[in-house]
């Protein structure tokens, strides 16, 4: 599991995971648990970004209110659950528990997803007067993909809008073929680690990110979130991408 920023290994679980027989600990499991635990960002524990605009700055397209319940209780509950579930996963690899590992996965899955998708959402939109496409590599992509920006708009807006219950729909790139494409995922399954695709820019369907606005009508909030996609973000992960 990836995150956002810099990395390091909490040492004294991956030494007692390292120190355990193999019959106590398959190697499978050591392995999962230490990817885990390396995900934790300097200091130990995960912690609630700032957003890169104040939270009235995509309005009308998204209020005020939805955007400061969606960031400093949604977005902030998958953080401080996340923290729990690695200080478990730690305690649970230093005792050699197996069975405790395996059940964090979900835990571990389920709110790591949610902390990722969540810091990409908010990076990838703005304001809507800062919200242009400019001819460049990733339009280019977009184009050879899709034959059109508006192909791709309707094919991701239509997969986002027919997600079944909560999830995600994602514009990413495919490293194998070259190309970009649009994926859609349940829950807060990580774009990247459930597919390979690398994010380039994500729609959050969870019902929590519109109802304000939208009710439950999700089909117009995901046809307005295309007016405050930041683009020049977009195309930046692209770029990196192909590196």
């Amino acid at each position: 599991m990836s995150s956002p920023g810099s990395k390091i290994i909490i040492d004294s679980a991956l030494r007692a995971a390292a120190n355990l027989r193999s019959s106590s600990m398959p190697k499978e499991v050591t392995q999962r648990a230490a990817a885990m635990l390396s995900s934790a960002p300097s200091g130990g524990k995960h912690t609630l970004p700032d957003l890169p605009y104040d939270y009235n700055a995509i309005e009308p397209v998204v209020s005020s209110e939805t955007m400061t319940i969606h960031h400093t209780k949604h977005h902030n509950a998958y953080v401080t659950n996340l923290n729990v579930a690695l200080e478990k996963l730690d305690a649970a690899v230093s005792s050699g528990n197996v069975g405790a590992i395996v059940g964090l996965e979900g835990a571990l899955r389920f709110n790591g997803g949610g902390h990722i998708n969540h810091t990409l959402f908010w990076e990838n939109l703005c304001a809507k007067d800062q919200s242009e496409l400019k001819d460049g590599p990733l339009k280019k992509a977009i184009e050879d993909a899709f034959g059109s920006v508006d192909g791709m708009k309707k094919e991701l807006s239509d997969m986002s809008i027919a997600v079944q219950g909560s999830g995600w729909g994602w514009l990413g790139y495919n490293a194998k073929t070259g190309r970009v494409e649009c994926a859609t995922r349940a829950n807060q399954d990580p774009l990247q680690a459930t597919t390979g695709l690398v994010p380039l820019m994500g729609i959050d369907v969870w019902e929590h990110a519109y109802y304000v606005d939208y009710r439950n009508v999700r089909p117009n909030y995901v046809n307005a979130i295309w007016e405050v996609i930041n683009w020049k973000v977009v195309e930046e992960r692209l770029i990196a991408a192909q590196k």
